[in-house]
């Protein structure tokens, strides 16, 4: 059987060169590099008089792209996470055409600000490149029944889109940071059997995953998606930066836990059940959750506890409310305050197959990056793992409380400043931050 490659690291351990500030001992002019003694810069403030808060992302990687080699300055709790690039008028004439508000700044306007950021809750990172970016998606995926998908193509942010023939064979290492779709590693096909087992839809979808298994070389569906899931695990233990959203995020640790057994009922795939499957578990190959229950049941829309669905008949924990973004201290914890970096501390609620994780189910070092306070819900973590690191995040579009299936495209033209699609951002541009050379 394939299995996962590395252990999980517990801490931070430094594969970002975050730029501390030193003391102010020779004054601010000490402070900048002597190349940009006489620079010009543009501000790209991300607070409430941001424009377009999610255009501004695709500025600041269109600078990291430039092959004039623009140094891009993340100020993190500085004005909500404000960007400087330094170079002006090119800058600005892309922020007017992105409809992105830019403001022109002096050094002496970037020496006040580092002066701010040593005193204050705030910290600068230098982002170094533009991550190279996937999408994993079905071939048969529409553009707009995804969220990041959405984030991305607004934003004008390149990507390209990877499949299980290309997480199979590795090309995956290709790229810095891929993105999950709401897919389903179990192998049974989303557990729409009660609603849609008879659809033509399903009865395709069910078609295309037995025959790209067996072409894969799997005898089953389960056993092709748990080597895909495998692979992930493997793509994250060497380097890479795993993003999941919906349900993406359980099914993937569902499938990596389900070495070697049968979790399925035979009404979805024709096999039978491995008897005691529960107590087989291997809680240990799992990226972020752990000590959680299956609902093998085929009429249950619900892969396991967890999710904070009703899995009792009770309603959601997480109806009708919203949920908070932690707080931390970017000189201490840069990467989760990179990930929180926001105009808002509280946002909206939106729902998915997965929309928020139990907090007694999480591994002890996840870091919890947004919960819904007093609740036991987690909408928002992050785990190190081996090389890697994963960032999982509960719910479907920001945008759309309840999205359906069919439903029209979320028009993020009219959601320009939506919080929660900065989150997904926050992630794009995380691994652009400067890598501390290793010693040897």
């Amino acid at each position: 059987m394939d299995r996962i490659i590395g252990q999980p690291k517990t801490s931070f351990d430094g594969r970002f060169r975050i730029r501390l500030l030193p003391l102010l001992v020779a004054g601010a002019a000490s402070l900048a590099a002597p190349r940009l003694a006489s620079a010009q810069f543009s501000l790209i403030p991300m607070d409430e008089s941001q424009a377009d808060h999610l255009r501004a992302y695709g500025v600041a990687y269109w600078a990291l792209l430039s092959p004039r080699n623009w140094v891009v300055e993340w100020v993190l709790n500085y004005r909500s996470g404000s960007f400087i690039v330094y170079n002006e008028s090119e800058v600005q004439r892309q922020c007017i055409l992105e409809g992105v508000t830019v403001q022109p700044l002096s050094a002496g306007d970037r020496d006040a600000i580092l002066r701010e950021i040593e005193t204050s809750n705030m910290e600068l990172v230098t982002l170094e490149k533009a991550p190279k970016v996937a999408v994993y998606v079905p071939p048969n995926h529409e553009p707009w029944d995804d969220a990041v998908t959405l984030a991305l193509e607004y934003s004008n942010i390149p990507y390209a889109k990877i499949w299980d023939p290309d997480v199979l064979s590795d090309r995956i290492l290709e790229f810095d940071w891929v993105h999950l779709h709401h897919e389903d590693f179990t192998g049974q096909y989303g557990k729409f059997y009660r609603t849609f087992r008879n659809a033509p839809w399903y009865r395709e979808r069910v078609r295309i995953s037995k025959e790209t298994a067996r072409e894969a070389g799997y005898d089953t569906v389960a056993a092709h998606k748990r080597a895909v899931a495998v692979h992930l695990a493997n793509y994250v233990s060497q380097g890479g930066f795993l993003f999941a959203m919906c349900s993406a995020c359980d099914s993937l640790d569902i499938a990596l836990a389900a070495e070697d057994i049968d979790i399925i009922m035979p009404q979805i795939d024709e096999t039978p059940m491995t008897p005691g499957a529960q107590e087989k578990l291997r809680f240990e190959n799992c990226l972020a959750f752990e000590n959680f229950t299956l609902f093998p049941d085929p009429f249950r829309y619900e892969f396991s506890d967890i999710d904070c669905g009703p899995t009792d008949g009770s309603p959601p924990l997480y109806r009708n409310k919203w949920f908070t973004l932690i707080n931390f201290s970017p000189k201490h914890d840069p990467v989760p305050s990179m990930l929180n970096q926001c105009h808002v501390d509280e946002i909206a609620e939106f729902r998915g197959q997965s929309s928020a994780f139990r907090k007694n189910l999480l591994k002890d070092d996840v870091q919890i990056l947004a919960e819904f306070k007093g609740e036991g819900a987690v909408k928002y973590l992050h785990r190190n793992f081996g090389e890697g690191t994963l960032t999982y995040f509960g719910g479907h579009d920001p945008e759309d409380y309840e999205h359906q299936d069919g439903e029209t495209a979320t028009d993020l033209s009219l959601h320009k400043n939506s919080p929660g699609f900065r989150l997904i951002l926050n992630n794009i541009l995380f691994p652009a931050a400067k890598k501390r050379q290793r010693e040897t």
